[in-house]
């Protein structure tokens, strides 16, 4: 077989630098050793670097781990494919964790397992020659983006969506994207930003149902010194700080009539005014929006701005609930026992038929988020590693498909969330848990439907 890819080892220890390249030779192309982290943007300037095996502590006395993940962001803001696989004590496994939050692709624990280290650094090398080719990441049967963690299945309706996306992120067009609570409109803004021109700018989430409307002037539009009481010195909001690359309005179905105006007015002009100010602000953004609620509908009712939908819509995506698309529950179960085995160093776990059957007969109402939620503590409970479907914590009171004859989508909000908060006596933590949503959201849907 012949052998391919190139792995950059950095560790400060020669010995394990030694033995290390020993083992990797038998399977990789070219290995290349180094001692200090110093080295690292010259070498993947010089080398074609696939995957870094890097070491979390350096220097004499220090075991943080934080030079770990410094010189993984490093290494991320030279090439973003390279996929770093983290090489640590026992004592750094938490730290390990955070560093597959910030975008490691794995860790591999010293003293190391020689299987265990090769099929990791194998994976990895799969991942990076996918990356060059363009190609996502497909795992199983799942396809899922690694650097905005959007999942796309094989079902035809998020097949149909990705092709769409992939059309229209290169465009300028403000996109709207619809969807049930955890269906995953962040991810996809994400997803959108970066197969975007505007990529290597910033993206800049803000979720417009936790901004209170005191606010939301000074949030958005940014505030000058002495506007107010605590404007102790000037504040930039987030269309500038988004300016010339993306910002994403969430829960845009939340805000109010009249600062609908005002946000309307910014688009329109392309600029802001701070708080305090006069002197309009030129801002260059890419805007996305996301809501779970119908706009149409809110605008025959008056209760949104029918000239602000049009310039927030010129492109609309809708991401389909989890029950329109059974074949992609169990890839993602997959994933997620993947996923949570290693955060909680458990081995790893498989699903049963039995198990395969209960998942995909569940309605998944609270979608990706409620699924994921599942999954992950049943991996914390499990004592085996074939999952049956009673290692899962389904509810128990069976509900009823959605139909648009039966219900709308706000009724069933409303009544899931009543229902909950009936089931733990009002205990919002419980509450906002069980739906896989925010306090603060929870907070604000409360709010709207005076419960």
């Amino acid at each position: 077989m012949t052998k391919q890819g190139t792995i950059l080892v950095v560790d400060d220890n020669k010995g394990i630098l030694t033995a290390v390249q020993m083992l990797l030779g038998t399977c990789f192309e070219k290995v290349i050793t180094i001692s200090t982290p110093n080295k690292i943007k010259a070498t993947l300037h010089d080398e074609n670097i696939d995957v870094v095996l890097l070491d979390m502590n350096f220097s004499a006395g220090i075991n943080t781990g934080n030079e770990g993940l410094f010189w993984l962001s490093e290494i991320k803001k030279e090439d973003a494919s390279i996929q770093v696989v983290l090489f640590t004590a026992y004592a750094d496994i938490d730290l390990a964790v955070r560093g597959i939050k910030e975008g490691a692709a794995d860790f591999v624990v010293k003293p190391w397992d020689n299987a265990k280290l090769l099929e990791t650094l194998k994976t990895a090398y799969n991942i990076r020659t996918a990356n060059r080719k363009g190609i996502s990441i497909a795992t199983d049967k799942l396809v899922v983006s690694k650097e905005s963690g959007m999942f796309w299945g094989e079902s035809n309706a998020m097949q149909q969506l990705r092709s769409l996306i992939e059309k229209v992120a290169r465009t300028d067009a403000n996109i709207l994207v619809t969807g049930e609570n955890g269906t995953g409109k962040e991810m996809l803004a994400r997803e959108i930003h970066l197969l975007s021109n505007r990529k290597k700018e910033t993206l800049v989430p803000v979720d417009m149902g936790a901004i209170t409307e005191t606010l939301f002037e000074s949030e958005l539009f940014g505030h000058v010194k002495g506007a107010f009481t605590d404007a102790r010195a000037d504040r930039p909001g987030k269309f500038e700080v988004a300016n010339k690359g993306t910002l994403f309005l969430d829960e845009i179905g939340n805000l109010s009539y009249h600062l609908q105006a005002k946000l309307l007015t910014a688009l329109q002009r392309r600029s802001i005014v701070r708080v305090g100010s006069n002197t309009p602000i030129p801002v260059n953004i890419r805007l996305i929006c996301a809501t779970n609620r119908d706009l149409q509908e809110m605008v025959q009712k008056g209760d949104f701005r029918e000239d602000l939908l049009y310039r927030i819509n010129t492109i609309h995506v809708e991401i389909p609930p989890l029950r329109e698309r059974p074949e992609d529950i169990v890839p993602l179960t997959e994933i997620f026992l993947s996923k949570y085995t290693k955060i909680y160093g458990k081995t790893a776990m498989c699903l049963s038929l039995d198990a395969k059957e209960k998942l995909k007969a569940q309605p998944w109402f609270g979608n990706i988020r409620e699924l994921e939620h599942t999954i992950e503590k049943a991996v914390i409970i499990a004592e085996r590693s074939v999952l049956d479907g009673n290692d899962f914590d389904f509810p128990r009171a069976k509900k009823k498909p959605v139909t648009k004859e039966a219900t709308t989508l706000e009724e069933m909000e409303y009544n899931m969330i009543k229902n909950a908060m009936d089931k733990y006596s009002g205990n919002l933590s419980l509450v906002a848990s069980q739906l896989g949503i925010s306090r603060q959201t929870l907070y604000n849907k409360i709010k709207r439907y005076e419960l």
